[in-house]
């Protein structure tokens, strides 16, 4: 867990980074020449991920987008942390209870907060009023006029491409094999024609099923510069962080329980239910992948019908801007960005554990740390990268490794103790 967690905070600088030389990355920003973007940008006073506020040199900035076009996203992700295996200053129950204490009480500050929080055994008394003042100002948690008003104005980008946005949305039970199980549609919206670039149907919300709607609409259609999700399970994690970092992609998440910061989601949820959903008799409906089916049609109309925001249909808006979008450099490549990657220590035994499971490694990583690399629910897939090559690990079989023979060249042959006595 700690190593995760460690390499969440890596991913996460990675990503802020990323983010601000993405639009020379990308080719994006309206300045004269990329420096004089990056000098524009020193000027401006910057909030880290932990909710410090820094200001870079632009030469930073400049350092920062070699080492990305040199090397990609890894480039990006600091020095492994000196202090690992420290505990968390805020703990998941104690960020619950400061949610709660705002939603029911929006005018206590940071202080009062930290007070309750103390006074309830969330945290002990150890923990500063600055780490818990950090968590409301990074999360807007709070507004200086009024604690439930926010700034907001419409946007759009000005072509197919730009940015995409994604989200998940409840859908009624159905029955298949004798049992009643929720449905969850994950869809993938293009911003500015509203075009619908991906979409599938889950009986599970979950991080693999996006990224698999994910890939698919980036195969389809190309890959975004942005994209724009909330902060649920399946779009808060570091391995969609890497993946996006890979592909050149500035994930943007939005404010914590601010739906309407992705409008465009919201709205196509109210038209899939008003034009289809409510109209749908589920119980004929046996199957996931006959539902599915039934979601492909209705996304091809979607697609093809006026839509009232832009006064022509989606894929019109998509034909008339589609020329700038980038397109991944192969499939290959595109399959070995949206590999997940996890860190671990190689026991004594020649063997790691993910997900409770031990696989075997190649002896020599023994003691080491290695990074694995898989397709989500494909295990067999699995290796090792190390200085650029791919070592396959395997599900460890205790009882196959009982009549492996080992290689013990460098073991001491004690039939010839004794002749050092001689």
């Amino acid at each position: 867990m700690n190593e995760n967690t460690d390499l969440a905070r890596r991913v996460e600088t990675a990503q802020f980074r990323f983010g601000l030389i993405a639009p020379v990355v990308q080719h994006t920003h309206s300045e004269k020449s990329d420096t004089a973007y990056f000098k524009k940008l020193e000027e401006q006073t910057l909030a880290l991920p932990d909710g410090q506020s820094v200001s870079y040199d632009y030469k930073t900035f400049q350092k920062w987008a070699a080492a990305y076009q040199k090397n990609g996203f890894d480039a990006l992700m600091p020095a492994e942390r000196s202090d690992k295996g420290a505990s968390r200053k805020l703990t998941d129950e104690s960020i619950a209870e400061i949610c709660r204490l705002l939603a029911e009480f929006p005018r206590l500050n940071a202080t009062q907060i930290h007070t309750r929080l103390v006074e309830n055994g969330f945290i002990p008394a150890t923990v500063s009023v600055c780490a818990v003042q950090r968590y409301i100002k990074r999360h807007g948690l709070r507004s200086a006029r009024n604690p439930n008003l926010r700034d907001r104005k419409a946007f759009e980008e000005d072509a197919f491409g730009k940015m995409y946005q994604a989200d998940t949305c409840y859908l009624p039970y159905i029955t298949e094999d004798g049992r009643r199980r929720r449905v969850y549609c994950m869809v993938v919206l293009d911003d500015h024609s509203r075009m619908i670039v991906g979409a599938e149907l889950f009986y599970n919300d979950n991080a693999a099923n996006f990224q698999k709607v994910l890939k698919d609409a980036i195969s389809a259609y190309g890959i975004p510069n942005k994209l724009l999700v909330d902060n649920g399970c399946s779009y808060a994690n570091e391995q969609l962080s890497l993946i996006c970092g890979s592909l050149g992609i500035a994930l943007i998440h939005a404010r914590p329980r601010d739906g309407a910061t992705k409008g465009k989601c919201e709205r196509q949820w109210r038209t899939l239910r008003e034009r289809w959903i409510n109209g749908l008799d589920t119980e004929s409906i046996t199957s996931l992948a006959q539902f599915n089916q039934l979601l492909r049609e209705y996304v091809r109309g979607y697609n093809t019908t006026v839509h009232s925001g832009i006064g022509c249909t989606p894929l019109d808006r998509y034909q008339n801007t589609k020329g700038s979008v980038r397109v991944p450099e192969s499939r290959e490549w595109l399959e070995e960005c949206f590999l997940n990657r996890v860190s671990r220590k190689v026991r004594k035994d020649s063997t790691i554990s993910i997900d409770s499971e031990s696989y075997d490694v190649p002896m020599q990583f023994i003691g080491a740390k290695v990074e694995v690399r898989y397709r989500p629910g494909d295990m067999t897939s699995a290796f090792i990268l190390s200085d650029g090559k791919h070592y396959p690990i395997r599900l460890t079989d205790k009882v196959a490794n009982c009549h492996t023979k080992r290689d013990n060249s460098m073991a001491l042959d004690y039939s010839k103790a004794g002749d050092a006595y001689v």
